[in-house]
């Protein structure tokens, strides 16, 4: 397994086989690589043959790259042999292929960065006022929920597809840390028979008691005066130096807000969430008498 240095200290990189972290680590490195030899976008574009957007593309994580074109770019960056042959390294990595790949037809553009988020986060912060969070939802629920958007032939695969993303809350050795708030709204709305309701409560309560699941219940409508125009999941990596994910999911689109203000803005509107919701220690009483009514 591969290592780089971020913040002066090697760490080891271990992104599931998806691209999304070794592009974001390698796009940190060489922005900071060409910024302290004083080299302008344009100047390292001319190193390899491309443009200043291609640099910017690089910079940014956001695609894969040609090893040679990251020796070219390191050579003129004066980078040593070291950390050269781990960032070659890991720039072999950046055109894996993601763990989504094999159902990228039922998968929204849009939605990709985000998945592949999920899979390599450490920590997982999330927002739902309409609907249970997908890492929440038992396979009825899902179904049902499914069957309102998509074509018949492809529920069932949907289905599948969900319930596999939500392996990462029982992988081993280290299990993704879910702290998901709910609007108590999303409880009350009936997905499916009274019994998919019923069965998708009980799933919340058994979820609960994993250690690395929380579960809070907000008020009525707090969406509305605290969380602005939708759900908010915030995503973060165990690898240090990296900025955490702000993932805003809209109709039929999603938003990613990167710029520092942004991202700590959004922290600052689940902290507040948090705040406003009831205790974690609540929250099997409060679904308990939301369970009697259905």
């Amino acid at each position: 397994m591969a290592s780089v240095s971020i913040t002066g200290r090697r760490q080891p990189i271990d992104a599931q086989g998806d691209p999304l972290v070794p592009r974001m680590l390698l796009a940190r490195r060489l922005r900071a690589l060409r910024e302290a030899a004083r080299i302008t976008r344009r100047e390292a574009a001319r190193a390899i043959g491309g443009s200043t957007s291609k640099i910017s593309r690089l910079e940014l994580g956001r695609s894969g790259c040609r090893p040679g074109d990251i020796d070219a770019l390191l050579t003129g960056y004066g980078v040593n042999d070291d950390e050269r042959a781990t960032l070659l390294a890991l720039a072999a990595q950046t055109t894996a292929r993601p763990w989504w790949y094999g159902e990228g037809d039922i998968v929204p553009p849009w939605v990709r960065p985000y998945l592949s988020a999920e899979q390599s986060a450490r920590l997982v912060r999330t927002f739902e006022a309409q609907f249970v969070p997908g890492l929440l939802q038992c396979e009825d629920y899902a179904r049902a929920l499914i069957r309102r958007v998509s074509p018949a032939p492809e529920v069932e695969r949907r289905v599948e597809f969900r319930m596999r993303r939500q392996r990462v809350l029982r992988r081993r050795p280290r299990p993704l840390n879910l702290w998901a708030v709910l609007d108590e709204a999303a409880l009350w709305r009936p997905i499916g028979e009274p019994e998919t309701m019923r069965a998708q409560i009980r799933h919340i309560v058994e979820l609960c008691r994993r250690p690395n699941v929380t579960v809070q219940i907000a008020p009525f409508g707090i969406c509305g005066r605290v969380a602005g125009d939708g759900p908010l999941t915030l995503v973060r990596f165990p690898q240090q130096g990296l900025p955490d994910m702000v993932y805003l999911e809209r109709a039929n689109s999603a938003v990613y807000p990167s710029r520092w203000p942004e991202i700590e803005h959004h922290w600052h509107v689940f902290n507040t969430l948090v705040t406003e919701a009831a205790p974690p220690e609540h929250t099997p009483q409060i679904l308990a008498g939301i369970l009697g009514t259905y």
